[in-house]
């Protein structure tokens, strides 16, 4: 009886740990964007927990047009690929000409990473407000 208990008990854990590995590689890593934009120079950092998901990110940056509910109705202006420097991601699309307007950045999923959305900045003469 003792030993049927013993393997019951160490076949409950190996199949926990082996499920709790499963959950783990599954999931998806948050990812968080910045972006700046003075002059419509926009740049920022793309910024994870993990490593992985810091270089190689695609980012678009978009001309919000309508409100924030309606985004299929916004142009994308620029894209840039992330580049890993130290603990982040940097991506920065040069001066696009854009002065003026709410503009936000997006950056797709990848292996194991989550998509994010930047904060909307406005522009006005191509100052921040």
């Amino acid at each position: 009886m003792r030993t049927r208990l013993t393997v019951l008990l160490i076949a409950v854990v190996a199949c926990s740990i082996a499920f709790a590995g499963v959950a783990v590689a599954g999931g998806s890593v948050a990812t968080r964007l910045t972006i700046r934009g003075p002059n419509g120079d926009f740049h920022g950092r793309v910024n994870s927990t993990s490593a992985s998901c810091l270089g190689d990110r695609r980012v678009s940056v978009f001309e919000q047009l309508g409100d924030e509910q309606s985004p299929s109705t916004d142009d994308r202006i620029a894209s840039d690929t992330s580049d890993v420097q130290g603990d982040h991601g940097e991506w920065s699309v040069g001066n696009t000409g854009f002065r003026d307007g709410f503009f936000y950045a997006k950056v797709g999923r990848a292996p194991g990473c989550r998509a994010a959305r930047s904060r909307t900045i406005e522009l006005v003469d191509g100052v921040p407000q």
